[in-house]
């Protein structure tokens, strides 16, 4: 009997599949050298390094043929920030409108509302959303319908006297069929490299250098590897 994985709260069988059957890896999916613009960036700002490499990560992985990505993060956040804004201007224009002692009762309605809906957009960025910089996903499509999950955290850690700051990547991948209920691979990686290695000393990004490093995290995760 297959062994299992408890995926959802609920055991599945680990199929298994044949290297044929295998969704295709983002190394080989070669990106062409026209598709490219010159990245360049300020080499003392930490921010600037992280949010460039964060940028291609998704431009490397949402191509044609690899994953398309899922904004949940940003339009949950999107959804809080605008209803906070409306909330801000509608109170305000009815105050603007209405007599002070009438108004006020519906004012302080709406302070609380814009209160908790800002609140809650910065417990959403930062418990939920926290260090995530891309989920994808993608269906492909063989002797079944094979569905892929990804998700990449990022995060920088600050240089100490004995090694320059780094960039660190999570991959976390998941691939099943039969609406989720069998799973065929999952895969956990995990792994940081200093900026020095991405960027020269002008600022530039090598970005072939930092596209393999991220292929090759993504298709370990892909053979169901963890480290």
């Amino acid at each position: 009997m297959a062994p299992s994985k408890k995926m959802n709260g609920v055991s599945s069988p680990i199929l298994s599949e044949s290297e044929d059957d295998r969704p295709r890896g983002p190394l080989s999916i070669v990106v062409p050298a026209s598709e490219r613009e010159v990245i360049k960036v300020n080499n003392a700002n930490l921010t600037d390094l992280k949010n460039a490499c964060d940028d291609a990560v998704k431009r490397y992985l949402s191509r044609p043929d690899l994953f398309k990505q899922i904004h949940q993060h940003t339009d949950v956040r999107l959804a809080f920030g605008w209803s906070s804004v409306f909330v801000a201007a509608g109170t305000a224009l009815y105050g603007y409108k209405v007599e002070f002692e009438t108004s006020k009762p519906v004012v302080w309605a709406g302070l609380i509302l814009y209160i908790i809906l800002t609140t809650l957009q910065t417990l959403y960025a930062y418990f939920i959303e926290g260090d995530i910089v891309f989920v994808g996903k993608r269906k492909t499509f063989s002797k079944r319908i094979v569905t892929e999950r990804i998700t990449l955290s990022s995060k920088t850690t600050p240089s100490k006297p004995s090694s320059p700051p780094t960039y660190s990547l999570s991959v976390a991948y998941v691939r099943s069929t039969n609406g989720g209920k069998s799973l065929l691979a999952r895969g956990k990686m995990q792994n940081a490299k200093s900026y020095g290695g991405f960027f020269d000393e002008t600022g530039v990004m090598n970005q072939e250098i930092f596209e393999e490093w991220v292929g090759s995290l993504v298709e370990q995760a892909m053979e169901g590897k963890t480290a």
